[in-house]
Protein backbone atom coordinates (compact mmCIF):
# COMPACT_ATOMS: atom_id res chain seq x y z
CA UNK A 1 0.00 0.00 0.00
CA UNK A 2 1.77 3.14 -1.19
CA UNK A 3 1.18 6.27 0.53
CA UNK A 4 1.10 9.98 -0.02
CA UNK A 5 3.17 12.25 2.20
CA UNK A 6 1.54 16.01 2.88
CA UNK A 7 4.93 17.74 3.79
CA UNK A 8 5.95 21.68 3.06
CA UNK A 9 8.08 22.81 0.04
CA UNK A 10 11.37 23.58 1.81
CA UNK A 11 12.49 19.81 1.20
CA UNK A 12 15.60 21.23 0.57
CA UNK A 13 16.79 22.39 3.72
CA UNK A 14 17.67 18.39 4.56
CA UNK A 15 18.68 18.52 8.45
CA UNK A 16 17.69 16.70 11.49
CA UNK A 17 15.24 19.06 12.93
CA UNK A 18 13.03 19.36 10.52
CA UNK A 19 9.97 17.49 10.93
CA UNK A 20 8.99 16.81 7.25
CA UNK A 21 12.74 15.53 6.43
CA UNK A 22 12.54 13.55 9.36
CA UNK A 23 9.09 11.51 8.66
CA UNK A 24 10.64 10.99 5.16
CA UNK A 25 13.31 9.89 6.19
CA UNK A 26 11.52 7.19 8.23
CA UNK A 27 9.72 6.21 5.33
CA UNK A 28 12.45 5.52 3.54
CA UNK A 29 14.54 3.79 5.73
CA UNK A 30 12.11 1.27 6.27
CA UNK A 31 11.03 0.86 2.16
CA UNK A 32 7.89 2.22 2.62
CA UNK A 33 6.31 3.35 -1.17
CA UNK A 34 5.34 6.68 -0.86
CA UNK A 35 4.98 10.11 -2.84
CA UNK A 36 5.15 13.55 -1.89
CA UNK A 37 2.83 16.64 -2.33
CA UNK A 38 4.81 19.63 -1.15
CA UNK A 39 1.87 22.07 0.04
CA UNK A 40 1.72 25.63 0.45
CA UNK A 41 4.31 27.19 3.18
CA UNK A 42 1.81 29.95 4.63
CA UNK A 43 -0.69 28.23 6.93
CA UNK A 44 -3.67 30.25 6.03
CA UNK A 45 -3.41 28.75 2.88
CA UNK A 46 -3.55 25.27 3.93
CA UNK A 47 -7.28 24.38 4.39
CA UNK A 48 -7.29 20.99 2.61
CA UNK A 49 -4.98 19.50 5.36
CA UNK A 50 -7.20 21.27 8.13
CA UNK A 51 -9.91 19.56 6.68
CA UNK A 52 -8.63 16.44 6.84
CA UNK A 53 -6.85 16.07 9.99
CA UNK A 54 -8.04 19.29 11.69
CA UNK A 55 -4.78 21.29 12.03
CA UNK A 56 -2.53 22.82 9.81
CA UNK A 57 0.78 21.41 10.39
CA UNK A 58 2.61 19.70 8.37
CA UNK A 59 3.96 16.36 7.60
CA UNK A 60 0.85 14.73 7.21
CA UNK A 61 0.07 10.64 5.59
CA UNK A 62 -2.65 10.50 3.23
CA UNK A 63 -3.23 6.59 2.72
CA UNK A 64 -4.99 4.84 -0.70
CA UNK A 65 -8.11 4.50 1.26
CA UNK A 66 -8.42 8.18 1.63
CA UNK A 67 -7.71 8.51 5.35
CA UNK A 68 -4.89 11.06 6.47
CA UNK A 69 -2.57 10.39 9.46
CA UNK A 70 -1.25 13.36 11.54
CA UNK A 71 0.32 13.82 15.14
CA UNK A 72 3.28 15.35 16.35
CA UNK A 73 6.45 14.17 14.29
CA UNK A 74 8.27 12.41 16.42
CA UNK A 75 5.42 9.76 17.57
CA UNK A 76 4.53 9.68 13.41
CA UNK A 77 8.72 9.25 12.91
CA UNK A 78 7.78 6.31 16.27
CA UNK A 79 4.91 5.11 14.88
CA UNK A 80 6.72 4.43 11.32
CA UNK A 81 9.69 2.97 12.76
CA UNK A 82 7.48 0.22 14.80
CA UNK A 83 6.01 -0.99 11.61
CA UNK A 84 2.57 0.44 12.85
CA UNK A 85 2.06 3.05 10.32
CA UNK A 86 -0.72 1.13 8.23
CA UNK A 87 -2.51 0.80 11.43
CA UNK A 88 -3.05 4.37 11.10
CA UNK A 89 -5.52 3.88 8.34
CA UNK A 90 -9.16 3.58 9.12
CA UNK A 91 -11.23 0.89 6.77
CA UNK A 92 -14.16 2.02 5.59
CA UNK A 93 -17.37 1.32 6.63
CA UNK A 94 -19.44 -0.71 4.77
CA UNK A 95 -22.74 0.55 4.14
CA UNK A 96 -25.79 -1.23 5.30
CA UNK A 97 -28.49 -2.45 3.57
CA UNK A 98 -31.50 -1.50 5.21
Amino acid sequence: MAVTLHRCSLMWLRIGAHPCWNVERALKDKGIEYTVTGGPLRRDKRAELEAHTGQKLYPAIEFEDGTWYREASQAMVQTIRDGKLMERAHPAVAPTSG
